[in-house]
């Protein structure tokens, strides 16, 4: 087993963002010393009242943590931020423990993990399910890929940020299933903003459309929130449009690799693209506002208004 001493242990956390920043709190409340680094320099100070210290280099992280956390926003930053002569592989001592957060494709995370074995460095996925409200409860679900005994060592820390917690498999499986959680999540948005813009077409009304849906056990619980903003238009972002159009784009990759024909999902991300085009930093929910759109509701509610 591998020994994970947590009295002694020094934390790095990489990408404070609206994710990462919850999360790197919880850890710091459950008693961690934790060095924050994120490139908006100001984001990771936000920590330091909370007890972080901030890293004014990558390098001098990578160096002082014994165990690190990266959350962050694609492929490309995780890249940036492990590879090449100023990234984490570079300056990390051998022993180390990475604890991958982001939603990658399963490729990075299997390029991460052999890269890390080349340096003695130990490197899991874990990327996360749930909204930045479940991040700041600590009530995430947590999806692990990587070497089994080193996910069960990692166990204290999981439990002070999630409410549960999965081994999935060898390296990329984390990142797979959240490729599958988040296809459902994706796709069921789309279908509930179909539904919506029929019933209001059909006669129903929008607010009494919405709360019967919230109710029935055909709405999953990551979407009953939503539907209780959307009804009063609000698509103010907790996870961002361009985020899943960003996911939508992994899932169909990864099928197409596959060749796991995904019909319903194509469909979805088309929807999806449309509107991240205009509001990419709006809630991912908005593919509501879109359908409503498409079936000229929101026309017929001003036209209605104006003729009162």
């Amino acid at each position: 087993m591998i020994s994970i001493d947590l009295a002694h242990r020094k934390l790095g956390f990489i990408g404070i963002g609206s994710m990462g920043r919850p999360i790197a709190q919880r850890l710091l409340e459950a008693g961690y010393k934790v060095m924050a680094y994120n490139r908006d320099r100001r984001k990771a100070e936000a920590l330091v009242g909370y007890g972080a210290t901030v890293a004014k280099k990558l390098s001098q992280l990578a160096y002082c943590a014994d165990v690190i956390f990266s959350c962050l926003a694609n492929d490309d930053a995780v890249r940036s931020i492990y590879m090449g002569p100023e990234g984490i592989f570079a300056n990390v001592r051998p022993g180390s423990v990475i604890i991958e957060m982001s939603t990658v494709g399963p490729e990075t995370s299997r390029e991460l993990y052999k890269r890390g074995s080349d340096l003695n460095v130990n490197v899991l996925d874990v990327p996360i399910s749930g909204s930045t409200r479940a991040a700041e409860q600590g009530t995430l679900t947590l999806l692990g890929g990587g070497d089994e005994e080193v996910f069960d060592a990692a166990e204290p820390f999981f439990r002070a940020i999630a409410q549960q917690y999965f081994y999935l498999g060898a390296s990329g499986s984390g990142a797979t299933m959240k490729l599958v959680v988040n296809a459902l999540l994706g796709v069921g948005m789309q279908a509930i903003a179909e539904a919506v813009a029929l019933g209001q077409k059909a006669g129903l009304n929008r607010d009494r459309v919405f709360d019967v849906l919230s109710h029935t056990a055909v709405i999953a619980p990551a979407h009953i929130g939503k539907l209780t903003r959307a009804a009063s238009n609000d698509y103010s972002s907790q996870f961002a449009m361009r985020l899943m159009n960003k996911d939508f784009r992994l899932i169909l990759e990864t099928a197409a690799e596959m060749q796991v024909p995904m019909p319903v999902t194509a469909a979805a991300f088309q929807i999806n693209t449309a509107e991240a085009a205009d509001y990419s930093e709006e809630d991912f929910s908005a593919v509501i506002r879109r359908m409503e759109n498409l079936a000229r509701l929101n026309s017929e509610r001003q036209r209605a208004v104006g003729e009162s």
